[in-house]
């Protein structure tokens, strides 16, 4: 039976066109998804985690060097030589805890102390601009060429980033710390997570958080993150 272009010709062009819809919708929605920052369960359910019971605080540390749980992000931070921590503080007391002046130090099993990294230090990584010691093969003057971070990136770096100033009475804040561990092959083994400065309402300083990276390596399977996406 010879086709006829008056019935299937638009029906076809229908077709095409609904599904041709249906893929546009689908990269847009790619494009334009943005970062999500994990839930926090209380401090005490990570394996990595500090508790004060006469302070009624306690802090946690889950590293993100697992590829299952790198991949809430956009950026391969590890590529580019930083670890991810999450970083959660639960307060189970009764009085606001301040973490304005917190300082939080990864020392690792060599005695050497990283400091979170600033989101200046993330946005100069991640652009690699190009190195302008290295001599030129041309007789002209090179150019140098600064890379870019995507706005993608850039919005995930401040969405992820540990932003809190106070935790409330029986609540738990958390978010991202970035270590730089470029050159460190075995970054936590035996390194501890130390966190200062943590205040009470009275701005008395509580005493210093110290946990040993241990804790989460030596976890079992499947108990080493229990943080929601």
């Amino acid at each position: 039976m010879p086709f006829s272009s008056a019935s299937g010709l638009p029906r076809l062009t229908r077709i095409a066109a609904f599904l041709g819809t249906i893929i546009a919708f689908s990269l847009i929605c790619l494009a334009g998804k943005s970062f999500v920052k994990p839930v926090a369960n209380s401090a005490k359910t990570y394996p990595a985690h500090d508790e004060h019971p006469t302070e009624h605080v306690i802090v946690a540390a889950d590293p993100y060097d697992m590829a299952d749980k790198a991949a809430i992000f956009s950026v391969k931070y590890q590529d580019h030589g930083y670890l991810p921590i999450f970083l959660i503080v639960t307060n189970d007391g009764n009085q606001p805890v301040s973490l304005t002046d917190m300082s939080a130090q990864l020392v690792t099993v060599n005695r050497t102390k990283l400091s979170p990294a600033t989101v200046d230090d993330l946005y100069r990584r991640l652009s690699r601009p190009a190195r302008s010691d290295v001599p030129s093969p041309l007789p002209f003057p090179r150019k140098k060429v600064k890379g870019a971070v995507s706005p993608q990136a850039l919005e995930e770096i401040s969405s992820a980033q540990f932003r809190a100033k106070a935790v409330e009475p029986h609540g738990t804040q958390s978010g991202f710390l970035f270590f730089d561990i470029d050159g460190i092959s075995t970054p936590l083994a035996g390194a501890r997570f130390y966190l200062n400065r943590v205040k009470d309402v009275n701005g008395n300083e509580l005493i210093y958080f110290e946990i040993p990276m241990e804790k989460y390596l030596t976890a079992p399977t499947g108990k080493a993150a229990t943080s929601n996406p």
